[in-house]
């Protein structure tokens, strides 16, 4: 019985000094951090200067995310997720992070809707996830094991369009601190209006997918220059959209919109999303 006790003691005893001590995430770990603020142009503050306004820098919205990482000490590439309007699943929130921990990546995976008291966005979007995005890297650069120079946004559905608006030219991307290096969007909605990005970009859709179809991406690549980073494009034949995430396998119609599985497309995705990280967060 005393050699329990003494066991025991000893477990807690190293347990708090490790905590104490501020040991690095653990996996899945959750996390508290605000979106970016919205900065003030120089326009803005010139203009207040002109006319003797006083200007307030309006906080970020406090937000709750899920942190995992590699063992070591890094530091690692990391990737930053952004769920879709329908908010935090299966495949994004345990499937994805751990495929990318096993890659190698640190991953933050943000919730936007929880702290906003949010169910969905499936009808009216929310158009401060840019920020959430920017947030999530502000938090990730004060993580020792975190190589801030070389993390990708990726997101999916409502996530993945997050994605194109925040490394689009002439974004909110320029007022930000810290910059993505690529960026990944499974099944967003492309703007046709927009051209170059900032970094580059992998578009990952189905051509079936009617809730995000593909002509308007096509049409979007059709109006890059030459001088712009790579977007890439990858239309799967025969597939709907969610087609990378196994827990649509039976399929359903969401708002007039089919979303099912495909494994086939799925497998062929992901072996490129692992591609195109590799080439453009290596050291």
């Amino acid at each position: 019985m005393k050699t329990t006790v003494y066991g025991l003691f000893l477990y807690l005893a190293a347990f708090l000094a490790v905590t104490l001590a501020g040991n690095p995430a653990d996996a899945d770990e959750l996390v508290h951090f605000e979106s970016a603020p919205v900065k003030l142009s120089a326009f803005r503050i010139s203009k207040a200067r002109e006319q003797g306004e006083i200007l307030f820098q309006p906080p970020g919205t406090p937000l709750l995310g899920y942190l995992s990482r590699p063992q070591g000490d890094g530091p690692f590439p990391a990737v930053v997720l952004l769920h879709g309007c329908e908010g935090m699943r299966l495949s994004v929130k345990d499937l994805w992070p751990q495929r990318l921990v096993r890659w190698g990546y640190a991953v933050l995976v943000v919730d936007s809707f929880t702290t906003r008291t949010i169910r969905d966005t499936c009808q009216s979007p929310l158009p401060d996830r840019v920020f959430d995005a920017y947030g999530a890297l502000n938090f990730l650069s004060k993580q020792s094991f975190v190589d801030i120079g070389r993390v990708a946004l990726m997101g999916f559905s409502a996530g993945g369009t997050v994605t194109l608006e925040g490394t689009k030219i002439e974004g909110n991307e320029q007022l930000m601190d810290h910059k993505f290096k690529a960026a990944v969007a499974y099944y967003p909605v492309c703007a046709t209006s927009e051209g170059d990005a900032t970094v580059p970009i992998l578009i990952l859709t189905g051509d079936r997918d009617n809730w995000s179809p593909a002509e308007p991406c096509r049409k979007r690549l059709a109006r890059l220059s030459d001088n712009g980073p790579p977007i890439e494009l990858n239309i799967y034949k025969g597939t709907y959209h969610d087609f990378d995430a196994p827990e649509f396998k039976v399929g359903r119609r969401v708002l007039g919109h089919i979303e099912k599985y495909n494994p086939d497309a799925a497998e062929k995705s992901i072996r490129s999303v692992r591609i195109f990280l590799r080439k453009y967060l290596s050291n």
